[in-house]
């Protein structure tokens, strides 16, 4: 199974672009999404090319491939846009393995929330615009960081599970950082 992750696209339509040229040449099966996806959100700037109707429609003819969850972004009114769901807090991927997935945004679960992880689960969230890939005893924490508005000097980032191991990539391609489950 391989899986692309994309968070915190806050309505930009050059970043939904790239995710969506990203995903169709990555052989992905599967579009996971981890909120924040059509608005900007009242303390980021607006986003270059910020069309969130055309970022959904962008998005939507995907939507048989794609799981989301709601950022603190997200609205209702972002719902009617768009032709998949994407107004849980939360949602599981279970892998080939019986790892799980937890994904969330990380604005209720996170570091400091937990989830209630099995040993060896991952918690996957956005939130922060930070990519992370690290095991943490005995679960595991992924981040993609943010295809648009990317934190701490990273480059703009999204991510994949291929072959039991999460790698956070830049829209370049560059490796920032990986972690394999189970090791």
């Amino acid at each position: 199974m391989k899986l692309m992750f994309a968070s915190d696209i806050h309505g930009s339509l050059p970043a939904a672009e790239k995710v969506i040229e990203l995903y169709q040449s990555s052989g992905a099966e599967g579009l996971i999404l981890l909120g924040d996806l059509l608005n900007h959100g009242p303390r980021n700037p607006l986003p270059d090319g910020y069309f969130p109707a055309q970022v959904a429609e962008i998005l939507n003819p995907y939507a048989k491939e794609i799981i989301a969850v709601r950022g603190n972004c997200d609205s209702e009114v972002d719902q009617m846009l768009l032709d998949f769901p994407m107004m849980s807090d939360f949602s599981w991927v279970m892998l080939e393995s019986g790892q799980r997935l937890f994904l969330t945004h990380g604005h209720i679960y996170n570091q400091a929330n937990l989830p209630p992880l099995a040993k060896g689960d991952v918690l996957i969230h956005g939130h922060t615009h930070i990519p992370v890939a690290q095991s943490c005893g005995e679960y595991y924490w992924f981040n993609p960081g943010s295809v648009t508005f990317p934190r701490e000097g990273f480059p703009p980032g999204y991510g994949l599970y291929e072959s039991d191991c999460l790698k956070v990539l830049s829209l370049d391609g560059d490796d920032v950082g990986t972690v394999c489950l189970g090791v």
